[in-house]
């Protein structure tokens, strides 16, 4: 199937599942050269990103000594924290809070390193250019908020994964597996592996911009869970990933769920997208019917114009 002819052509009326747009982007990242970015260059930076863009700059840079930040606490760590050698903002559209943390970053005298996969952002407009290293991934065109082709593009310019072998994987052994039916629950505990804890946060807000309150669940790694997590049972699903749970909720309501062998981050990521698509295809269409409307009222929000189709780029 041709999920990049997809993803070009969808409006409005007809927005794709979350699993085009992870079939989209390993089929579009097969085929592209990525920027190179040299982590080792500074000792102390600050990363800094807003949602799955945080949550991304933190399983890129976690083998450093970086220290991160959101929107919510960036000012405060640069007035704290005087060995900051670089300012690292991760934003796909290089929009919204990014161009504030920009000024902030500058305003405090640091160099700033933009991971964005938008050319000539709000951020470069935010600051002089001499205070600004860019670095452009590519993106296809995706709803606003899949943010699937994005943050992967960046996860695989430093995982290195082979990205057709991770579509492969997904639709000879996943697209085979005898799912449940999605439908009849309302409740997700999805687990993890432990060397994927990064990936926590990533699907949480999956979960948040494709369902809001309307479907409840917690993502913990097959460690976190032991911790007082199940005390309350409820009629939850319990969906994990790379590992047999045989230990967890009761047996007639787990589903297993493989990796590939020797998986980084990027099949994570795509494994995990592509199992909330199947959850999201069984549920009323909560994000379809409402993300026009979320985009005009963010619009106002940011004072910038938000589209709920982002074009592709690169």
């Amino acid at each position: 199937m041709d999920y990049t002819k997809q993803l070009n052509s969808f409006n409005l009326d007809n927005l794709p599942d979350l699993e085009v747009a992870v079939l989209g982007a390993l089929e579009m990242l097969s085929q592209k050269q990525l920027p190179s970015i040299e982590l080792n260059q500074f000792k102390h930076p600050l990363v800094v990103g807003s949602g799955n863009a945080e949550a991304t700059g933190r399983i890129i840079f976690s083998d450093s000594g970086a220290i991160y930040a959101s929107e919510s606490n960036v000012e405060a760590k640069l007035k704290a924290i005087s060995d900051i050698d670089e300012v690292i903002i991760v934003s796909a559209s290089g929009g919204k809070h990014a161009p504030i943390i920009a000024r902030q970053a500058a305003a405090a005298h640091k160099h700033i390193t933009l991971i964005t996969n938008t050319p000539g952002s709000l951020v470069e407009q935010a600051v002089d250019k001499s205070l600004i290293t860019v670095h452009v991934f590519p993106k296809n065109r995706e709803p606003y908020t899949y943010n699937t082709s994005t943050y992967m593009s960046m996860l695989l310019g430093y995982t290195h994964e082979d990205p057709s072998a991770i579509k492969q994987f997904i639709e000879t052994d996943l697209q085979s597996l005898n799912m449940p039916d999605f439908s009849k629950y309302n409740k997700f505990y999805l687990i993890v592996p432990p060397q994927f804890s990064g990936i926590v946060r990533m699907l949480q807000v999956k979960f948040i911009e494709l369902f809001g309150r309307n479907i409840a669940r917690d993502i913990e790694t097959s460690e976190y869970v032991k911790h007082a997590t199940t005390v309350a049972p409820s009629n939850e699903l319990f969906i994990s990933f790379g590992e047999i749970n045989q230990t967890w909720g009761q047996s007639d309501q787990r589903i297993n769920i493989p990796l590939p062998k020797s998986s980084n981050y990027v099949a994570m990521m795509a494994v995990g997208y592509y199992l909330v698509s199947q959850i999201q295809k069984a549920q009323p269409p909560y994000f379809k019917d409402n993300i026009a409307n979320y985009c005009s009222y963010i619009s106002a929000i940011f004072n910038e114009t938000i589209e709920p189709i982002v074009e592709a780029g690169n």
